[in-house]
Formats: C-alpha cells, structure tokens, sequence
C-alpha cells in the first residue's frame, strides 16, 4: 500500500467480520470495566481519604496481572483461546455482581473493595495475553499490525467513553448502577465469543502441558536479547508514569475541587486524547522513530504532571489531561508493537504475559510507591518528583536503541527429520545434538562470532545448555553441542525455528568446508541398568 493511503491501512482489519465483532463487543466490554473502576476509585475517596488507600485501588487491580500475566500466558498457548475467554467474563461478571450488591445493600468496605478489585485484576491478568494472541487469528497477516493499533485504538475509546459515563451514573444513579452496567458489558462480549465461529484445535501429539510451556517460555525470554531491551524501556517509563494514576483520583478531588463526574471528565479526557493521538500517530512516525517517539511520550507526560503539580483552573487541567492520553497511547503501541514484532507465534502468548508482567508490576509497584511519597511529600510534590524522574529517565533510556522488529518470524521448517534407529518416547531425554563443522584457520574468528550469535536462537528455541569445542588432534574439526531437556521439545524446536534463524544459519554453513553438510547426531539418556 502507498504512503498516500495510510487511514485504509489502519482501518482494514475492521473489513474482516470475526475481528470487527470482537473489537466492537471488546470495546464495550472495555467501556463497562472502565466505568466500575470510576465508582470504585470514587467510592475509595468516601470510604478513606488516606492517599496510600486510594491508591491500593490501582495497585490491587494491576498486582495480580504482575503476579499472573506469565502463567496466564502458558495457559494462552495450550488451551482453547475462545473457552478461556469466555471463563474470564463469568468471572468478571461475577465481581461486578457482587460489588453491586454490596454498594446497594451500604455493606462496601475498604477491604472488600480492594480484595473485589484484586479478583478483577485476576481476570485481566487471564485475558490480557489471550486477547492480544489471537489477534493473528482474526485477520490476514498483512493486517496484523493494523489490528494491534485498532486494539489500542477500542480500549482508548472506552477509556474516553467509559469514565465519563461511570461518573454520570455515579453521580445520578450511585455506583450500584455503575456496576451493573458493567455487568451487561460482559454479557455481550460472551454474546460476540460464542458467535465466534473459532475452528477446533486440532489434536497434536507435541502439545505441550503446562510445566513445560512455562519453562520454554521463561528460557525464550531469558535468551532473547531484543525482548529485554523492550522490557526494560516499558518498566522504566511506567514506573515513573503511573504516578499520575494512582493520584488523579485525589488531585481531581483534593487539588481541583472536582466532583465523581469531573473525575469521569478527566480520564475521559485521557481517552479522547488517546484518539486523537491515534490518528496522528502515522504522520509522527514517518517524522520519528520508535525512541523518538517514546522520547517525546516521557518528556510531554512529564510536562502534564508538573502541570497538575500546581493545581491549575479545571479547563488547563482537562487540556494537559489529552495530551497526557496522546502520548499514552504512543507509548503503548510503540512498546507493545515492538513486542510482537520480535515474538514468534508459537511462544507469543507467554511473551506477551512477560510483556504484561512488567507493565504491570511498574504500575503497581509505582502506584505503591507514590503513594507512600504522596503521604510524606503531599501531592503537588508527588508530582513534581516523578515529573521529573520520567524526564531524566527518557533522556536516559533514549540512548538504549529499541529494537527494529523486521526479523521473519515465521517458522522455516528446514531441519531434516532427526535420524532413529527405533521410535523414541516423547518423554525420553535428555537430548545431547552434536554438530560437526569443518572450519579453515582463517575463517575461525569469523565463524565463532557467528556461533555465539546462534546460539542464542538455539536457547531461545528449547536448549537449556549450549557450547562449542574443537578437536584436540584437529582444530579444523568443531562441535557445536547443545541440550534440550526431551525428545519432544526437541522435535518443537525443530518447528520454532524461524527464517531468521535459518538465515543465521545459513550464515554459519558458509564457513563450514567440505562435500557434505555438517553432520549432525542426536544422543539419548539412559538409565543404568535396573533403575526405572
């Protein structure tokens, strides 16, 4: 597609029927769940005026993604993606029943709120990868990208929808209403699942159980260099961010003099600037790159908080508060589009939980912290820190390049079958592979760099230990060896391997010399004689 037509780009996935329901139904279902955090962040204000309890709030509703995105990932990749949803709304559904009984019946309390908000958060925690992972499976590949903008986009239009619509209800109907609207929301998003028509996962005899798809997961993220570098930005940037979260129900109410419904007019106001932002976003980044825009997402949220900082008239308030959700949004899709570009589908869902995680766990742990600081500095010196924390700490970051995402992660399938004299359990192993490479003397620096850089993509892929060594009568002669924990994950890493990988191991073979391809042998564990 031209650059001349980039609006029909960005909207085609909503061509696509399957994907177009489930945003829309996501989008209300975003909206609902934006409005019950409005009534309960509000109610926390009447119930205590403490700042470290309201901001429990917030911190209760991301602590259990921090705690559980990584496991809800493992469950992404090996259960039915649609079943898992639909479980997650009934639970979901289940809090809001609840917590409107209880704002009906007087019976609320400090802890119940927070331990219901800690509930909700476990059903996000469970349905964040999920939503994110299935995204390939809704629209062509050439639209991926696309939709994970659009995706950015709903939850950005319930978040301008969302809060001004809870804090109307709230103020005109109290928050058992509030909630029970958000239980509608869910009902129409399992409404818009079970009309999916999601075609059976097919059986597969190297399905991986849950153990095992959550070590591949932690040793793919532990090996994969572009993942941490993603990681780190996101935690940084979020950590300072989240202060202006965790306190904006306070300096709507304590600082601005605002009601429930101008709360609900500023996180509006945060989702109408998302918007906006998303529109403009392609014409900010034909003219920035990815750090440049991150850049400029930490040094304008840091200008809106050191705005909010001086308690400023309502309508300022409301203006710095757009721009707080362009950037917002910027900052999401950059990261998080990153993410995605340097995952392969088959570990995807437990990336992204990784991603989730450290989100996460720096809004909680931000939402913690700046609460503690709010209760020893006030709010207005609150702000001003973390401005100045996220600026410092842009300008810092900003000299640590993320990473392009071009790479072809689609599997290659080139590996030969391995070589077996007689079948072999699944659960056999460990496996020991020894690769044989011939390697002249003046190729030898060259082909070492050239390994060491495989070998990540071999831990990434399911090797727990990996080395390379040389023969002592013959240093042409070098192994390259590398253990995998079964001879079923070692048959999976024969379909994780992606084009890139391949071609850095098309690189590698232009160093090997002689007629034939390097051998390859596969060794298999065995007992000693008379054990199990």
């Amino acid at each position: 597609m031209s650059p001349a037509s980039p609006p029909r780009g960005s909207f085609a996935p909503l061509a696509q029927p399957v994907f177009a329901v489930l945003w829309a139904a996501t989008v209300l279902g975003n909206t609902g769940s934006f409005m019950r955090d409005v009534a309960s962040s509000w109610l926390m204000t009447d119930l205590s005026a403490s700042p470290a309890a309201v901001a429990m709030v917030q911190a209760a509703g991301t602590l259990p993604i921090f705690l559980l995105a990584i496991p809800a990932g493992v469950l992404t990749d090996i259960l039915d993606r649609r079943k898992l949803l639909i479980a997650v709304q009934l639970l979901l559904a289940s809090v809001s029943i609840t917590l409107m009984i209880l704002a009906q019946t007087g019976l609320l309390s400090v802890g119940a709120l927070i331990g219901l908000t800690f509930l909700g958060g476990v059903g996000a925690a469970l349905m964040g990868p999920t939503w994110q992972a299935i995204v390939p499976e809704l629209v062509k590949r050439e639209d991926v990208k696309s939709a994970i903008a659009l995706n950015s986009l709903g939850i950005n239009i319930a978040r301008s929808i969302g809060p001004a619509a809870g804090g109307l209800l709230l103020a005109a109907f109290g928050a058992g209403v509030t909630y029970g609207a958000d239980v509608a929301s869910y009902l129409v998003v399992i409404a818009a699942l079970i009309w999916w028509p999601r075609a059976s996962k097919a059986d597969d005899a190297l399905a991986e159980g849950f153990l095992g798809a959550f070590r591949a997961g932690l040793r793919y993220t532990r090996a994969s260099r572009p993942l941490h570098v993603v990681l780190l930005r996101a935690a940084v940037f979020f950590a300072f961010a989240s202060a202006v979260w965790a306190l904006l129900p306070l300096v709507a109410r304590q600082m601005l003099g605002g009601d429930a419904s101008f709360y609900g007019i500023l996180l509006g106001a945060v989702g109408a600037g998302a918007i906006g932002g998303a529109f403009v976003m392609p014409k900010l980044r034909e003219r920035l790159s990815p750090d440049g825009l991150l850049l400029g997402a930490a040094l304008t949220a840091a200008a809106v908080m050191a705005t909010l900082s001086l308690a400023p008239p309502k309508w300022i308030a409301i203006v710095a508060l757009l721009f707080l959700g362009a950037v917002w949004i910027t900052a999401l899709t950059t990261l998080n589009g990153t993410a995605q570009a340097v995952l392969p589908n088959w570990v995807r869902g437990r990336g992204l939980a990784v991603y989730l995680t450290v989100f996460n766990g720096a809004m909680s742990a931000g939402s913690i912290g700046w609460g503690a600081v709010g209760e020893a500095a006030g709010l207005s010196g609150t702000l001003l820190i973390s401005a100045a924390g996220l600026a410092v700490a842009g300008i810092v970051m900003h000299r640590l390049k993320l990473p392009a995402g071009d790479a072809d992660m689609v599997p290659s399938n080139h590996w030969p079958e391995p070589l077996v004299a007689e079948p072999v359990g699944h659960d056999r192993g460990p496996v020991l592979i020894f690769i044989e490479y011939h390697v002249e003397k003046h190729s030898r620096t060259a082909f070492l760099h050239a390994i060491y850089k495989l070998s990540h993509e071999r831990q990434r892929d399911g090797a727990y230990g990996w080395g390379v060594t040389e023969d002592s009568a013959d240093p042409q002669k070098m192994v390259e060896w590398f253990t995998v924990e079964s001879w079923a994950e070692h048959l999976r890493q024969h379909r994780r391997v992606s084009n890139a990988d391949a071609d850095l191991q098309g690189e590698l073979l232009t160093y090997h010399k002689g007629p034939d391809r390097p051998v390859v042998r596969h060794f298999l564990a065995i007992n000693r004689p008379g054990k199990a």
